[in-house]
């Protein structure tokens, strides 16, 4: 089967494509024969990392299951599922843990399930973390992201009173309100009008502090981003806001039953069609390294897809 991994130079678009035998499944682990591989940000970012050779490539699956580990009794051979799978994701055949695992309804391609549960999951939680109230105003960061058009939908469809994208270019603004903005703000605008009862921030770094001062009195920012960055102590104290941080794995792995939740609910909203996949590109799986400078670069409206 074709795998693809990262060189371990700490180049970014250093990808090796081998020839190797599909795996085994481990105890607790679905084999599965991969349709759609979601590019994430975090992922490109992790090339930069060294390593002693080849590093595996995590992220998000979706395909169909053609074996089962030992003891897995809760799947059955033939059906749809997607999750994150931190082994070796970019590959014709990976190992996904049934802890990761998510069923896909009949009639659900492995790409739009690939653009719409991962996300939408980190999308559903970082916003469920904010402690919402109705009427309240959303300001989401990174919102022609994968999880960014995601986190509008769930805002407008939450009851949210104020829906307002931030974006790093002017070719994203008609897209995000598209995708169920009410307004759209750029990273280098002066003022980014608010304050805001929420914030959720795929960005980070640099754009932390700013977004905190955005913040409303009582408001909460999520910060869900692998982009780090630092505030000040004062800023919260000043407006008697919170800061806090979100981690899909961590619910997965720590709290299943909150984790089936989200994923009955984000299946209801897509079958009433509330949610909407956005997928900017459909790319090859030979052809990674095309789709990590895309992502790498922010040009992407919506979620870029590999498929094998």
């Amino acid at each position: 089967m074709l795998r693809i991994r990262h060189k371990a130079e700490g180049k970014p678009g250093a990808l090796l494509a081998e020839r190797v035998d599909r795996p085994e499944p481990a105890a607790g682990e679905l084999l599965v024969r991969v349709g759609a591989i979601g590019v994430t940000l975090p992922t490109v970012r992790k090339l930069w990392e060294r390593g002693d050779g080849p590093v595996a490539l995590g992220g998000e699956i979706a395909g169909e299951v053609v074996a089962l580990g030992p003891g897995v009794e809760d799947f059955a051979l033939g059906e749809h599922v997607t999750g994150l799978c931190f082994a070796d994701a970019y590959a014709e055949f990976a190992v996904l843990s049934t802890a990761m695992a998510s069923r896909v309804p009949a009639g659900v391609t492995a790409v739009d399930a690939v653009a719409v549960v991962r996300s939408g999951l980190v999308a559903l939680g970082a916003y469920e973390a904010a402690r919402p109230q109705l009427h309240e105003s959303v300001l989401v960061t990174a919102a022609a992201s994968g999880v960014g058009v995601m986190a509008l939908q769930y805002a407008r469809a939450l009851g949210a009173g104020r829906v307002v994208a931030a974006v790093s270019s002017r070719a994203k603004v008609d897209f995000v309100r598209w995708m169920g903005a009410d307004e759209v703000v750029r990273y280098a605008d002066a003022d980014w009008g608010g304050p805001y009862d929420v914030i959720l921030d795929g960005v980070g770094g640099d754009l932390l502090a700013p977004a905190v001062r955005c913040l409303a009195p009582g408001g909460r920012l999520v910060a869900f981003s692998s982009g780090g960055g630092a505030v000040e102590a004062h800023e919260l104290l000043l407006r008697g806001a919170s800061l806090i941080g979100f981690q899909m794995r961590a619910v997965a792995a720590g709290q299943p039953e909150r984790h089936a939740r989200w994923q009955r609910e984000l299946w209801q909203l897509y079958g009433a069609g509330t949610l909407r996949p956005a997928v900017h590109a459909q790319i090859p799986l030979s052809q990674a390294a095309r789709a990590h400078a895309l992502v790498e670069r922010r040009r992407n409206l919506g979620k870029v897809v590999l498929v094998p």
